[in-house]
């Protein structure tokens, strides 16, 4: 869940992997193996508990009503980055990671590049207690009626899935919407993600949910909203930007 916006390098507006234009005031993957990558990030501090690296990947046909990551719908192979190279992203960070988080766009519509990245993160993170969470806008059950997608299931601690509805958004961290279903695989994912921690989520108790980073480029400078915010925060903010004198150009929660 993220979404963007880009202002230029005078504006100061935050980000979800949501984003906006403004205009104001140790494991390696096999030789080719790719990924569409829309974004990668840390530290991550929402999306799971911990200190986290966030990977989101570019490319998603579910196209739900109200997504905030519309930018990641495309699959634009000009975003492919080899999985070595992600994997190595990850060996570099200082650390500390407690958890990779791997979001979109769908990351099941990718399911040789998962694969490889799956496999190259638990060889990197050995005996520690990283743990693997991977959002997907299917339902669990049409996960699970493919060896492909189980193999891949088998390789997560903990996935959140299901599609985002907008009416269903209540504000948890971890779902966008309450109909989403968030299922421990392993006994590090049923510690982190299962009861009592699932209870907390579901009774608000569950930390930070919106997470501000900036980049500069070439184009300005564009802020993303790491996180899952509240149904109509999106709008909120637009609306306290415009009042700061911070025009929203493009945001990738609108068409």
């Amino acid at each position: 869940m993220t979404s963007s916006a880009s202002s230029p390098p005078s504006a100061s507006s935050p980000s979800a992997c949501a984003s906006t234009s403004s205009t104001s005031a140790s494991g390696s993957a096999p030789a080719g193996a790719s990924l569409l990558l829309a974004k990668a990030h840390y530290p991550v501090t929402t999306l799971g508990p911990g200190i986290r690296a966030g990977i989101w990947t570019q490319g998603c046909t579910i196209h739900c009503a109200g997504c905030l990551s519309r930018d990641t719908w495309s699959a634009d192979p000009r975003t492919a980055v080899p999985v070595a190279a992600v994997l190595g992203w990850l060996e570099s960070l200082p650390g500390p990671v407690d958890g990779v988080t791997i979001s979109g766009g769908e990351p099941f519509e990718q399911p040789a590049a998962l694969s490889e990245l799956l496999r190259g993160i638990r060889t990197w993170r050995d005996t520690t207690s990283t743990d693997i969470l991977v959002y997907s806008g299917r339902v669990f059950s049409q996960l699970a009626r493919t060896a492909e997608s189980r193999d891949i299931l088998g390789l997560c601690d903990a996935v959140v899935t299901g599609p985002y509805v907008d009416r269903l958004n209540t504000g948890s961290s971890l779902r966008g919407s309450t109909n989403q279903q968030i299922v421990p695989l392993t006994a590090l994912g049923q510690a982190r993600y299962g009861p009592p921690a699932g209870d907390r989520e579901s009774n608000g108790d569950e930390g930070p949910r919106v997470q501000v980073s900036v980049d500069e480029g070439v184009e300005g400078r564009r802020v993303y909203y790491i996180g899952i915010p509240r149904r109509g925060d999106m709008a909120h903010l637009e609306q306290a930007m415009e009042r700061a004198g911070v025009h929203a150009g493009d945001v990738s929660w609108r068409p």
